[in-house]
């Protein structure tokens, strides 16, 4: 278990064991490559980020990752798999969020990406997120960071 503290300050516990918090989450964040390349999406008011979500009403945290991927960037997804789940203790209440790596090989324009401009592809995560006024809060704690080494030493990604 890593707990740690988020931008705002809230407490933040990451787990990489399976849905330790909560079999049915209610959000999801898709750490995604397309084509050697991080696939991210640019929030209309948070910044560069990778695509995630609410979980709808009789979806499953899976369908809502690969449904947000293609909703926020036009990303169709080709494979997907359970990265870990976190919690974090907000002022206005607690979220509860599966992360999952996913790659995706195609990106479908769309004539909206619903709250977002897009996709946006990166050669690499920039070391200096947190410094990073172009890039959301979500990418500024050490849920990232835990997640991408994770990602990096099982699945073996370049950048």
């Amino acid at each position: 278990m890593n707990t740690f503290r988020d931008f705002y300050n809230n407490e933040v516990k990451l787990t990489f064991e399976d849905h330790y918090f909560s079999k049915e989450p209610k959000h999801v964040w898709v750490i995604c490559r397309y084509n050697n390349k991080w696939l991210l999406t640019r929030h209309k008011d948070r910044g560069m980020e990778f695509p995630g979500g609410k979980v709808e009403e009789g979806e499953t945290a899976q369908q809502a990752a690969v449904r947000e991927v293609k909703e926020e960037t036009g990303g169709v997804i080709n494979w997907i798999v359970y990265v870990g789940q976190y919690y974090v203790a907000g002022k206005g209440g607690t979220v509860i969020k599966n992360v999952y790596y996913a790659i995706v090989n195609e990106l479908v324009d769309q004539p909206t990406y619903f709250e977002t401009h897009g996709p946006v592809l990166l050669e690499k995560v920039p070391d200096n997120v947190r410094h990073n006024a172009k890039f959301s809060f979500i990418m500024k704690d050490d849920v990232l960071t835990h997640c991408m080494k994770k990602i990096k030493k099982i699945y073996s990604t370049e950048k």
